[in-house]
């Protein structure tokens, strides 16, 4: 018996593998990931540049707004560690007609003129639509200088100046640290955890598809009952359950290793290095706490994941075994992938539950648990042992689906009715199957 399980369990992997589908499939995502990861020097290498530096030139009509404008544009380029492009401040001699007829892209001419109300005004003046980053931070600068010159024409001293324009010393106590979440760590929930959950999400889609179509294709060929002939639905189950997890866990590991060689291509082969950007999001990550949670949880994210690729494979199957066409699998299909979709988006939206009992219920509920059950631990809402808890759980409720739900396709394996499906799947149910079980 386990000669045919391993020779069903060979053939059905090697089907996948050799297909022309996997390589197509996996030659495009190694193509959008690796392009993904290194999509700045692709846009450089077409003409683009993130890193393009924005040449500011200054007439100074009011004889004291340059110095003080450079140095407030320099300042907030100090303070601001993820700038993309660099602001550059220089004086000029041209005349504003001059610049108007000879200004570039990148370049920006500011025009400080006297103001009889209002101490000093400005004038902006580009050839195209200015960036609204570096528009924002010319604004902020003008608005320093308007304010520093302001005070200085009504003789302020040198240090009341300083002392007026330097940022709030702002001290924060947060009373209740455990119930609240971070700024940083909400940043982190709304934008990296999805796109970590994100494959976990796709693989168990190709998952489902792949196990509901093989047994719907062998069942639409007749092969099936030349292979029940031979097997039992045990074994045949299990062979599909098996070759589509190692598959799905192969596809899972080549995805990682697109990533890398997409890191490493971006670095050139110098170590992995990282941009500015990267560097800023890594350092936020660690003061949020995120990488110590994520390095501690880990062994069991495999292990829920490894489980929830099961409990997903083990009903594909069994619903599966019940479709007589194309029809009936997209039937089947359609409850799973709600169930995924609500799993995802709880997950992105645990925030918004912040100590709910009734996110904290969901999260051991099998299904829904690998995607919810994670994005609890990271905010701090949950511990190992709901982790624990909701593994078991899930554990479980594999044991029940192996117990009835064979049972349910031994029936509908060879069930070529043209009843609907659903009626089909509730008289399985109801039927009585005296053939032992393994469990």
């Amino acid at each position: 018996m386990s000669s045919k399980f391993w020779f069903l369990t060979k053939q059905s992997l090697k089907k996948k593998v050799h297909s022309k589908w996997f390589v197509i499939v996996n030659i495009l995502l190694a193509i959008s990931i690796i392009a993904l990861i290194n999509i700045q020097s692709i846009i450089t290498f077409f003409g683009g540049d993130f890193n393009q530096s924005t040449e500011v030139f200054v007439i100074d009509l009011t004889e004291v707004s340059f110095p003080i404008f450079k140095e407030s544009i320099q300042q907030l380029m100090n303070d601001e560690k993820d700038q993309s492009g660099e602001i550059i401040v220089k004086n000029t001699e041209k005349t504003e007609q001059e610049w108007e007829k000879s200004l570039e892209s990148n370049q920006v001419l500011i025009v400080f003129l006297e103001d009889s109300d209002f101490y000093v005004k400005a004038k902006m003046i580009s050839k195209e639509k200015i960036d609204n980053n570096t528009y924002q931070y010319l604004l902020q600068g003008l608005n320093a200088t308007k304010m520093s010159v302001s005070l200085m024409k009504e003789n302020m001293d040198a240090e009341v100046l300083s002392a007026i324009s330097a940022p709030i010393n702002c001290e924060r106590v947060v009373l209740d640290e455990k119930k609240s979440v971070d700024e940083n760590m909400e940043l982190i929930m709304s934008t990296v955890f999805p796109t970590l959950i994100l494959p976990f999400f796709m693989l168990i889609i190709f998952l489902v598809q792949m196990i509901g179509g093989e047994i719907c294709e062998e069942k639409t060929t007749r092969s099936m009952e030349i292979i029940i002939s031979n097997v039992s639905p045990k074994v045949h189950l299990l062979s599909k359950i098996v070759a589509s997890n190692l598959f799905i866990i192969g596809q899972g590991i080549l995805l990682v290793l697109y990533a890398i060689i997409g890191f490493f291509l971006g670095t050139k082969g110098q170590g992995f290095a990282v941009s500015s950007g990267v560097d800023s999001l890594l350092s936020t990550l660690m003061e949020a706490g995120f990488l110590d949670k994520l390095l501690h949880f880990i062994p069991s994210a495999f292990i829920i994941m490894i489980l929830s690729f099961l409990a997903y494979s083990l009903v594909a199957g069994i619903l599966a075994s019940m479709t007589t066409n194309m029809e009936d699998f997209q039937q089947i299909q359609t409850p799973i992938m709600l169930i995924l979709l609500l799993g995802y988006y709880l997950a992105i939206m645990a925030g918004m539950f912040e100590g709910s009992s009734f996110i904290k219920v969901l999260s051991y509920v099998p299904f829904l648990s690998c995607f919810i059950s994670p994005s609890l631990y990271m905010m701090g809402q949950i511990g190992i042992i709901d982790i624990m808890i909701s593994i078991v759980l899930l554990i479980g409720f594999i044991f029940f689906l192996l117990k009835y739900g064979l049972r349910i396709y031994k029936i509908g394996i060879l069930n070529y009715s043209n009843e609907k499906i659903w009626s089909r799947f509730a008289k399985a149910i109801k039927s009585k199957d005296d053939s032992k079980t393994p469990f």
